[in-house]
């Protein structure tokens, strides 16, 4: 049996609203272990929530909302409590000025998880959402169940900082809608791209909708973003998935991120470029499932 969706807005500690989904697992779902006993929370959302379903918040990447999860949420099947959101300057949360930086995002997201009453969760992101999971694992650790780290990275590199000033100078001297052509294709393969022109549509009218400073916010949050020194401190069980094509976050920074945590090795899922939750959701479904199972073993040993 499918339970609705429920959507509402959280407020930040300084005052930012979030736009969020809560899917609730479906009744059939296994039980959470540990975390069962605050699973139905106290916000004002709790009553969407299964009450004995694991839960999972999913971050989202640069520029895009929370639909890049649509995918996954499809095939896990109700087999948990799901928490998407738009991030601060994305989507239909608030967008301030900035700056920007992932401390704050990571703390965005506790701020969501006290609204919806969840002390305790697994955590994934895609790309941005990576760089905010990795922030959130680490500075939140005991809120931390298990996190997954999809096309992302511990740090962008030496020129990083040059290069996303870059990126948000070129989104403001063409606008956005010129970037469209270079972000699709490093989004997705070809033959994805051309078989789902209606996600194509989707996605180029979310990116376009973009403000553009809270955009150039982002972009300087990404260059500035070092977080190889907190990597050994993330919650454990996680994990890492990378593109095999991924352009933007190679196999390499995947592989260097998962040796820095140090909890098993990076997983590269074959014909997919940056955006693994879209282009292949079930392996990230996956995922998560193994995850949660390894959580359960902890929880119980």
């Amino acid at each position: 049996m499918t339970v609705p969706a429920v959507e509402g807005q959280a407020e930040t500690r300084d005052g930012v609203t979030l736009s969020y989904t809560l899917h609730p697992a479906s009744p059939a779902a296994p039980d959470a272990g540990a975390d069962a006993v605050t699973a139905a929370g106290s916000g004002p959302d709790a009553g969407a929530a299964s009450g004995a379903a694991p839960r999972i918040v999913l971050v989202h990447s640069l520029a895009l909302d929370r639909s890049l999860w649509s995918g996954v949420v499809a095939a896990l099947d109700g087999r948990a409590d799901l928490l998407t959101y738009d991030c601060r300057g994305h989507g239909r949360s608030g967008r301030p000025q900035g700056p920007y930086t992932t401390e704050q995002f990571a703390d965005d997201l506790a701020d969501l998880l006290d609204h919806v009453g969840w002390s305790r969760t697994a955590v994934a992101g895609c790309s941005m959402g990576g760089c905010v999971a990795q922030h959130f694992a680490a500075r939140h650790r005991d809120r931390t169940r298990a996190a997954l780290f999809v096309d992302t990275t511990a740090w962008y590199g030496p020129t990083a900082a040059q290069d996303w000033a870059a990126r948000a100078d070129a989104a403001e001297r063409k606008g956005l809608a010129a970037l469209v052509p270079f972000q699709l294709t490093r989004w997705f393969g070809d033959a994805f791209r051309q078989a789902e022109p209606g996600l194509m549509d989707h996605l180029t009218a979310v990116f376009t909708a973009n403000d553009l400073q809270a955009y150039r916010a982002t972009c300087a949050m990404l260059g500035a973003a070092d977080l190889r020194a907190s990597a050994p401190l993330l919650a454990h069980p996680a994990a890492v998935l990378v593109g095999a094509d991924d352009g933007a976050t190679p196999p390499a920074m995947a592989r260097d991120l998962a040796e820095r945590i140090g909890d098993g090795a990076a997983v590269v899922v074959p014909g997919t470029r940056h955006l693994t939750p879209l282009e292949n959701p079930r392996v990230v479904a996956d995922a998560l499932l193994a995850l949660l199972d390894r959580a359960a073993v902890g929880d119980r040993a």
